[in-house]
């Protein structure tokens, strides 16, 4: 598996130049991209080869994907992103029953397959509000899964949790939609409020070394991708978590 590093945990540390210096000395080697990074693709790129980092996954925004499709794909080449994932949807546009949420499993599929044209894998990056039930009582993340059938998931096992979901139960039913996972972590009731109740991974409450066993055992992904929602200091954050998520990788060996 490759452990990755997803930018959006270092978007208020910046220069950039200083970040993916930091993350390289941290032993990184993949990156994952987010809107904030694409302005310049081609200066970005050059920043990424300078510290020896690769960018193998990125989040495009379906506005991007279905707004401009060819700057998406020429910025996803140019920095050499191989999987696409759309990220988020505004909660103002968000669907209130199933057959909204149908609707745009359909744009997704729609999108994918311009996507999949292209040479790109592509799927849907989940947050918590896909596990929370619409109110005709269907779950917005089943609905995209069996609406766009050949949508791959970035899964944010975090945010299934905070959702109100088991990941360990998403795993078993949907691993083979699975080709990437957000890895991040839980405090403790209580703690690291000034980050948002998130932990450096392995430090909070989420079974990351049960997790790490079934995604290896249940799905394709091959993609590990560190993120915190809000550290409050990066370099901390980037360094303890793959610290861990290596020594637990070693175990699972």
């Amino acid at each position: 598996m490759k452990f990755s590093f997803q930018l959006y945990s270092a978007r208020n540390f910046q220069p950039w130049a200083d970040v993916l210096a930091m993350l390289a000395d941290a032993g990184y080697k993949n990156v994952e991209g987010f809107g904030g990074v694409y302005e310049d693709p081609e200066g970005f790129r050059a920043l990424m080869d300078r510290n020896g980092l690769s960018m193998p996954s990125g989040h495009f925004s379906i506005d991007a994907l279905e707004g401009d499709f060819d700057m998406a794909v020429k910025t996803a080449t140019t920095l050499g992103v191989e999987r696409i994932f759309c990220p988020h949807l505004a909660a103002d546009k968000r669907p209130a029953d199933k057959a909204g949420w149908q609707g745009f499993a359909r744009r997704l599929g729609t999108v994918g397959e311009k996507i999949r044209a292209a040479g790109f894998g592509f799927g849907w990056h989940n947050h918590d509000f896909e596990f929370v039930p619409a109110v005709d009582g269907s779950l917005p993340m089943q609905v995209l899964l069996d609406t766009a059938p050949d949508l791959d998931w970035e899964a944010d096992i975090a945010w299934i949790i905070r959702g109100g979901g088991d990941p360990f139960d998403w795993i078993d039913r949907h691993g083979d939609r699975i080709t990437a996972v957000h890895v991040k972590d839980i405090a403790p009731a209580g703690e690291c409020a000034d980050e948002d109740g998130w932990a450096d991974v392995g430090h909070g409450t989420v079974d990351w070394t049960r997790l790490f066993r079934d995604i290896a055992a249940a799905t394709p992904a091959k993609l590990l991708v560190m993120e915190h929602d809000n550290p409050s200091d990066v370099g901390r954050f980037a360094s303890r978590s793959l610290d861990w998520a290596r020594g637990a990788a070693e175990q699972r060996a």
